[in-house]
């Protein structure tokens, strides 16, 4: 049976992004209690027939058993629609409430980009500052080229540091300040300010930036500068033991449609990810944010860019925080002009928290839905067992819909092709899966050198040394392939 432990391993492996049906009660929790609607307090007509549309969304990912968690969608912090659905616990069937405790992903770095721009304004740091600063110590030499607004904006040359030898680290290596020491032997992707990429590790360092400049904690200047600011009761940032009843466990789906329990992915937060918190408290969080000047002042916004941008937005355009990990995700969608929140938490796999948010926001917009589908890896498991691998070659866009947008494609056949051949140990299925992703993907390096590897499984050396060989032509530094290779040709 293919376990959720075993894919973490070869999805880091491969350096594959993270982020069968299921028994899900498709219920309201009990324990709710109606509220009034800020649509009848409104008096608008076009605000309630909205109102009347959002529980047909969520009840269509209902019926296709993937989602369970809550839903708040508000005008001007008034909410039109606050509901719970399904389990937070499956073992003790215990149900969502509006109270449940969220991992709210990244979300975390919302909160650490406001305390560094809190310090900023305080004069306590520049965002033009350089890294090394505040942490020297870096071995690559572009390191000094780095500055605090390069590290903000994803600018930096960071990387990811969630790579399978961080999960076999002790709990008190997998801190920030172990993440830091750790990341000073790292070599940058690119040159600072040259490209723009996603980094998980540059938030922590930020995390380390803000304790030099506030010779606090960084979990200190969380709770004390947006925590107990803002009065967020319902927001933790670390310390969870005495909220176990409270927290909801996050489920997932197998590539091969078995329910798990899922690992979490931050044993203990971090600047990048791991808070909990509630759908009201993530409201009232960010609607301080962006129109308040609670946190930050009204100069501060005047002259960053990203309050620039939003001023600029046209009616309707809506900005969106989102995160999420194997069996949690969170979404945000605000809708500037119109101080309109749509929230989704849920405790089951991404994306499906920010489909939903998305399918309210375009009925908002009046848009034509299309139909709830599956997840992408599973929708194509599905078909492919019963159609066969041609069926999914002339199907792959439509039967891949429900995936994460900022994730590439290539993923979801990678990701099959691994859990048939190490999951259901069935060499000739997943050959199917990495040969068509090799033909959908040909530029993918990652693409061949699977392939390759399920080549020298089933024990056909020759395809297998070409596939490797072609994977190194695209990415000659590609590690894995070269010595896989080397192996080869001995």
């Amino acid at each position: 049976m293919l376990t959720f432990s075993f894919l973490k391993k070869y999805w880091k492996m491969k350096k594959l992004l993270y982020y069968s049906l299921l028994l899900v009660l498709p219920l309201t929790s009990c324990s709710d209690k109606k509220e009034k609607s800020a649509s009848a307090e409104i008096q608008d007509p076009k605000l309630e027939v909205f109102e009347t549309n959002i529980e047909p969304i969520v009840q269509s990912y209902l019926d296709l058993e993937i989602f369970s968690g809550v839903v708040l969608v508000a005008k001007e912090g008034r909410p039109l629609f606050h509901k719970s659905y399904g389990l937070m616990n499956r073992s003790t069937n215990q149900l969502v409430s509006k109270n449940t405790l969220f991992d709210i992903g990244s979300m975390n770095k919302t909160f650490t980009s406001v305390v560094v721009k809190q310090l900023a304004q305080e004069g306590k740091l520049s965002l033009s500052d350089r890294l090394t600063d505040y942490i020297p110590g870096f071995t690559d030499p572009q390191t000094k080229d780095i500055t605090i607004s390069h590290i903000l904006e994803h600018q930096s040359g960071f990387g990811d540091y969630h790579q399978e030898e961080y999960f076999e680290l002790p709990l008190a290596e997998r801190k920030l300040g172990s993440i830091i020491e750790r990341a000073t032997t790292t070599s940058l992707d690119f040159a600072p300010g040259t490209e723009e990429s996603y980094s998980n590790l540059g938030y922590v360092i930020l995390g380390g930036i803000i304790e030099v400049a506030s010779g606090t904690s960084y979990f200190d200047n969380v709770q004390k500068r947006i925590i107990e600011k803002l009065d967020l009761q319902n927001t933790y940032l670390n310390n969870f033991d005495s909220l176990k009843d409270r927290i909801a466990i996050g489920y997932l789906y197998t590539p091969l449609g078995v329910l798990e329990e899922s690992f979490p992915l931050q044993d203990i937060p971090n600047p990048d990810g791991g808070f909990l918190s509630t759908s009201e408290d993530i409201m009232k969080f960010y609607r301080s944010y962006y129109y308040g000047t609670s946190l930050l002042t009204e100069k501060t916004k005047k002259d960053d860019p990203f309050f620039q941008y939003l001023q600029k937005m046209p009616d309707g355009a809506a900005i969106g925080a989102a995160g999420g990990y194997e069996g949690f995700n969170s979404s945000l969608l605000q809708v500037i002009s119109d101080d309109l929140t749509i929230i989704v938490l849920a405790n089951m796999d991404e994306p499906v928290a920010e489909r939903i948010a998305s399918d309210i926001l375009d009925t908002y917009r009046g848009k034509q839905l299309e139909k709830a589908q599956m997840p992408a890896v599973q929708n194509v498991r599905i078909h492919y067992e019963k159609h066969g691998i041609d069926y999914v070659r002339d199907h792959f866009t439509e039967l891949t819909v429900n995936f994460h947008p900022t994730d590439p494609k290539n993923l979801i056949l990678n990701t099959l092709g691994y859990a048939y051949l190490y999951g259901a140990q069935d060499t000739d299925k997943a050959l199917e899966f990495f040969a068509l992703n090799t033909e959908l993907f040909p530029d993918i390096a990652n693409c061949w050198d699977s392939y390759g590897e399920a080549l020298k499984h089933k024990g056909n050396n020759i395809d297998a040394i070409k596939a490797y060989q072609k994977a190194l032509e695209i990415q000659p530094q590609l590690e894995s392939a070269r010595t896989a290779l080397n192996e080869l040709n001995k």
